[in-house]
C-alpha cells in the first residue's frame, strides 16, 4: 500500500521538535509524548533544529545592559543606529550572536512602503544575517551589491548575499558584475566602463541605506583568508597603516583610505565617509576592533549592530 505523504525525514522531525519547545512552549518530556519518542531523542531533535538553522530565535525584551552600551557607542562615536546582541560566551561564533539583531534591522527598512535602493556589501556577517532573516514581501524595494561578485578563479564570491536576500523578499537585485579585486588597474578601469556595470555601479553609489561588513586587515584578515590578496600585498598594506576594509576598500587607522595596494584594483563602489544617510557595519569580535573603530571615526560607516564584548572593547579602545 503506497503512503500520499513521504516518511518524514530527520530534519522534519527535527523542526517540529523546535516548534513545540521554543514556539509551544513545552518541555522535553511533553515533545517526547507528542512526537511518540524517548526523551533523549527528543533533546537531540531540540538541539538539531538550532544548530541546522530551523528555527530562528528573536529577542523581544531590551536588556538594559545593551541599550546602555548602545546610548554609550552612539554619543562616543556620533552614530545615528546602533544596536547590541548580548554575548554568546567565549570561544563562539559572533556571528551567531548579531545575526538576528541584524536581520531585524535590515527587515525595520525593508518593511517601509516607500522605495528605497538598498545597498549591500558582502561577508560572513552579512550572509549570516540573510540567514537570519524572515521572508517577506518588499517588491517596492531595489537591492544593490556594492562589491564585485567575480572570485580570483571566475567563480561567484560565496558571501555574496544580494541573490539571498531578493530571494527571502521578492525584491529586484542587482549584482556588482565585475571581479571583487581585478589582477590590473587598466582591467579594473575596462570593467568600469561597460554600460551595465556603470548603471550598478551608479545606483549603488546613490543608495537610499547601505549594509556592510567590516574586515580587519590583519594577519587574519578575511581578504587573505579567501584568495582575494595575496601575503606579500597583505604585507606591503600593514606596513601602510592598514587596519581594515569596507566593502573590498582598505583604510588606515583614521579610516582613510590608502592610495595603494589591492584599492588599485578593487571593484565595486568605495563608500564615501559622512554620508548624510544610514551607512550600517555588521561586525563583531575581539579582532575587529580596530577596524570597526576606524571605520566610525571617519564615519565610513555611521551606525552598527555588534555583540556586548565588542562594544564593550570599542569604547575602551583609544
Amino acid at each position: 500500500m503506497s503512503r500520499t505523504d513521504p516518511e518524514p525525514t530527520l530534519n522534519d522531525e527535527a523542526a517540529r521538535a523546535g516548534w513545540l519547545y521554543y514556539v509551544g512552549g513545552l518541555t522535553q518530556d511533553q515533545i517526547a509524548g507528542e512526537l511518540g519518542v524517548s526523551r533523549q531523542r527528543a533533546q537531540r531533535l531540540v538541539s538539531r533544529a538550532m544548530a541546522e538553522g530551523l528555527i530562528h530565535v528573536r529577542l523581544n525584551h531590551p536588556i538594559g545592559v545593551c541599550l546602555d552600551l548602545e546610548q554609550a557607542l552612539k554619543s562616543r562615536f556620533n552614530m545615528t543606529r546602533c544596536r547590541v546582541a548580548p554575548g554568546l560566551g567565549p570561544n563562539t561564533d559572533n556571528v551567531r550572536a548579531i545575526a538576528p539583531a541584524a536581520a531585524a534591522e535590515l527587515e525595520r527598512f525593508l518593511r517601509m512602503p516607500e522605495p528605497a535602493v538598498i545597498a549591500l556589501g558582502t561577508g560572513r556577517a552579512m550572509r549570516g544575517m540573510v540567514d537570519a532573516m524572515a521572508p517577506m514581501d518588499a517588491e517596492q524595494h531595489r537591492l544593490v551589491s556594492l562589491i564585485g561578485n567575480i572570485a580570483p578563479d571566475g567563480s561567484a564570491s560565496f558571501f555574496d548575499v544580494v541573490m539571498r536576500i531578493a530571494d527571502k523578499v521578492h525584491a529586484p537585485h542587482y549584482p556588482m558584475p565585475v571581479p571583487v579585486i581585478s589582477p590590473t588597474p587598466e582591467e579594473n578601469a575596462a570593467f568600469h566602463a561597460l554600460g551595465p556595470v556603470k548603471k550598478v555601479f551608479e545606483l549603488a553609489r546613490a543608495a537610499d541605506v547601505i549594509f556592510v561588513g567590516v574586515g580587519q586587515m590583519s594577519n587574519d584578515a578575511p581578504l587573505l583568508k579567501d584568495g582575494f590578496v595575496t601575503r606579500r600585498e597583505l604585507d606591503e598594506m600593514q606596513a601602510a597603516g592598514a587596519v581594515g576594509e569596507v566593502a573590498g576598500w582598505v583604510f588606515d587607522s583614521q579610516g582613510i583610505y590608502l592610495d595603494l595596494g589591492t584599492n588599485t584594483r578593487t571593484g565595486g563602489v568605495r563608500i564615501t565617509p559622512r554620508l548624510d544617510r544610514p551607512s550600517i557595519g555588521i561586525a563583531a569580535g575581539a579582532s575587529k576592533v580596530p577596524a570597526i573603530a576606524s571605520a566610525l571615526k571617519s564615519r565610513i560607516i555611521n551606525g552598527l549592530v555588534t555583540d556586548e564584548p565588542t562594544a564593550r572593547a570599542l569604547l575602551s579602545h583609544p
